[in-house]
């Protein structure tokens, strides 16, 4: 299980940089549960999701995997830019948005599928797998938003962007 708990923070650190960014936008302690509670959700149900679909589809998904998440990354912080840049500044931020939170929970775990093909062949029980993996998330989403937050203050002006 120590095997799992080291994927487990492997996983969860790409969570955690992008929680410490949307944390710099100075986002409410409600705000700041649902972001690591949909971080935790889509951690721990991309390797049961892997699970299901198959080595076949793993194995074509495999590579092209990392570029699909990498390139939803990439539309979400230009997207971010933008908005910040020119957005209102009456609106919420934008990481407060459902859809655009759901589709940057949703690029930040899409390696994870892999990572569910993984845990089948080593014949670790997958739920509980699952679970650590979504409560590290969680953890290390919430641990980033607060050192954003923090930091916030040093960086006022830039903040959102």
């Amino acid at each position: 299980m120590s095997g799992v708990m080291l994927v487990a923070i492997a996983l969860g650190l790409d969570n955690f940089a992008v929680a410490m960014a949307i944390g710099l936008s100075r986002v409410d302690r409600q705000l700041r549960l649902r972001i690591a509670l949909v971080f935790g959700i889509f951690e721990a149900a991309m390797p049961l999701i892997g699970l299901l679909i198959g080595r076949q589809l793993a194995h074509r998904i495999g590579g092209d995997g990392n570029y699909l998440g990498g390139g939803l990354l990439i539309a979400t912080g230009i997207y971010t830019l933008v908005d910040a840049r020119w957005g209102s500044p009456d609106e919420p931020p934008s990481s407060s948005r459902p859809v655009r939170l759901v589709l940057t929970g949703a690029a930040l775990s899409i390696d994870n599928l892999v990572v569910g093909f993984a845990l089948g062949a080593y014949r670790v029980p997958v739920v509980l797998s699952a679970l650590v993996i979504g409560v590290v998330s969680v953890g290390m989403s919430l641990v980033g938003l607060e050192l954003g937050s923090r930091m916030s203050v040093a960086v006022e002006k830039w903040s959102e962007l």
